[in-house]
């Protein structure tokens, strides 16, 4: 291939790679703010449908609440005769009228009626005798307030089976109920029914379409939702069949711990965002799940095409400009390719004649300055050799420092087993693994049981040097040993505690090494009982470069690695020992 046309390739190349990741972190940032939009508004949409509902049924609420005090039904309940038939037909003429006054207006409400053992007043569905159902033992439990009976089969809750092939628009209901005591306030005088007089029991009933078109109208296609009680029975949903049923998944328990706002999740190994409320009147819990596909659904081709045609134009762009280009810059280089090889072999008296002003004619004087510097070039060149070599070799030589102190050491050790000297060797065996530990070439972060030994080895020998004079305790959370550290992260801490916390001290001594983890943060303490420091110590040990080098070489290191967020904290007073905590993230 040649030099043109694999310019014409680079220059395609070089604007292809920019144009695939922009196009990449533009439908990636796309995605993720469609969604995180999507679930902002979808999460607004179940709120704002809860609270339209709770509106809806607190109205409800109130209207059933002001039965008490209705002198109508007071005066009709409490001198009513069940045993006399015309009566109540008049009775239940009056009654209807009186619930038309209170809920005929709401077009949610399907029926209202007030039943009785004896009697259904109000409108008529073919129930039976309704006492017998579930609702009216909920309203007697209950003892007069509202209560929310969630979506429930007409047939099997009024036990009329001679209904079940029938095409009911009544087939699924929910209803509110509560037993009336009727009182009136009459010339200051509260007076209640007869004690004998049955309170009737008010049921409101709603057909499960009425939740069901607050959703169907407000979330696209794709979206499902679901409309749950406390014990999970289905009071409306997106799918027919599940109303009036219990739906029990453990997704929707977690939901529950919540009782409102979004999350994302898999179902059925599909990405949906889901959003849920639960409703301050009825308790019910409103849910909303929306496939994250389905939201770039018509997004994605118009983001393809773009960037196709872009590419395209680009393209074609490149490929005049890359031609154009070539033609200008391959002639000089073959002038120069030429003038080079001269050089190669040997010959730096070779001249190229200068045509322009510009870069190449630039670059051809310098192609001759260069034939004219080639031998002090060539000199320098085998100095610089020279030197490297000698770099080599120091290298080398600084290299084999440690192994001589390790191969020293192992030979005193060697020495002191010999000469029966245990102590010694074992003081040996730690100082050549804490030298092995130090002179590493990297001083990356090491994991907390390596350093933990080289504590251990340190400890060892400052026991000796201290004889009896302190102690070490140890009390590490084992999750910690699952993280890395900074190295030598303890060693000055414990270095101040034995040389200056316990310089006073012939025995008794302790330090205390402690680790655990609290809310994502990792935390190691330093402990000692020994004299303490002042205030003015601790701050110049903090914030003062001249005083613990090591201390304020941790505390950078810390800082550098983790963020000024993580470091170092020392509390002490004068004869109340020194506490040192180290913050690290998880």
């Amino acid at each position: 291939m040649t030099f043109r046309y694999r310019l014409l390739a680079s220059y395609i190349f070089l604007i292809a790679i920019p144009l695939l990741v922009l196009g990449t972190v533009f439908y990636r940032t796309s995605l993720q703010i469609i969604t995180e939009q999507a679930q902002r508004n979808v999460y607004e949409l179940v709120k704002k449908n809860n609270e339209v509902m709770d509106t809806k049924l607190r109205i409800v609420d109130q209207n059933s609440m002001s039965l008490f005090l209705d002198k109508d039904l007071f005066r009709i309940f409490d001198q009513l005769d069940p045993a006399n038939e015309a009566e109540l037909f008049e009775a239940d003429r009056q009654v209807t009228a009186i619930l038309g006054k209170y809920f005929s207006q709401n077009q949610d409400i399907y029926a209202y009626q007030l039943w009785t053992s004896y009697f259904t007043f109000g409108q008529t569905l073919p129930q039976g005798d309704p006492t017998q159902s579930d609702i009216y033992d909920m309203a007697r439990q209950a003892g007069g307030k509202l209560v929310w009976v969630p979506t429930y089969d007409f047939v099997s809750m009024f036990h009329q089976p001679y209904l079940q092939s029938g095409n009911l628009e009544f087939r699924y209901l929910f209803s509110a109920t509560r037993v009336l005591d009727f009182t009136y306030l009459g010339n200051t005088k509260l007076e209640k029914m007869d004690a004998r007089a049955e309170r009737p029991v008010l049921a409101i009933s709603f057909k499960s379409e009425v939740l069901k078109s607050l959703y169907a109208d407000s979330i696209s296609g794709s979206s499902r939702y679901m409309v749950l009680d406390p014990y999970d029975k289905v009071v409306a949903s997106s799918e027919p069949g599940a109303v009036a049923r219990t739906y029990k998944e453990a997704w929707l328990d977690e939901l529950k711990l919540e009782n409102s706002g979004t999350r994302r999740m898999t179902l059925d190994g599909e990405a949906v965002i889901v959003c849920f409320d639960r409703s301050e009147v009825t308790g019910w819990m409103s849910v909303v799940w929306i496939p994250e596909a389905g939201l770039l659904s018509s997004f994605v081709p118009v983001i393809r095409t773009s960037i196709t045609v872009l590419a395209v134009v680009l393209g074609i762009a490149a490929f005049i400009l890359a031609y154009f280009i070539a033609g200008k810059i391959t002639k000089p280089i073959k002038r120069l390719l030429s003038a080079m090889r001269s050089v190669g072999e040997g010959d730096f008296q070779t001249r190229v004649e200068v045509v322009t002003n510009d870069e190449f004619g630039i670059l051809t004087k310098r192609f001759n300055r260069m034939n004219d510097r080639i031998h002090l070039l060539v000199t320098e060149n085998y100095e610089i050799k020279l030197k490297e070599k000698e770099a080599e070799i120091q290298a080398l030589t600084m290299q084999m420092h440690p192994h001589f102190l390790y191969n020293t050491l192992n030979v005193m050790n060697w020495t002191a087993i010999e000469n029966d000297q245990q102590e010694l060797s074992r003081m040996l065996v730690c100082l050549s693994n804490m030298l092995h530990y130090t002179s590493r070439k990297t001083w990356g972060a090491v994991h907390l049981s390596e350093e933990m030994n080289w504590m251990d080895n340190y400890f060892y020998i400052m026991s000796i040097r201290f004889e009896d004079k302190f102690i070490v305790e140890y009390d590490i959370d084992p999750q910690l040993y699952e993280y890395d550290v900074p190295r030598l992260l303890f060693q000055p801490f414990v270095e101040n505690a034995i040389l200056h916390g316990f310089d006073q001290t012939e025995s008794g001594g302790i330090i205390g090494i402690r680790g655990w983890i609290t809310e994502g943060t990792r935390f190691y303490e330093v402990a000692d009982n020994g004299r303490g420091m002042s205030r003015e110590t601790v701050q110049a040990i903090l914030y003062q470069k001249s005083s613990s080098v090591g201390i304020k070489n941790t505390i950078d290191r810390i800082q550098i690695t983790y963020g000024t967020p993580y470091g170092v904290s020392i509390v002490s007073a004068p004869g109340q020992g020194t506490r040192v905590v180290i913050t690290l993230p998880v």
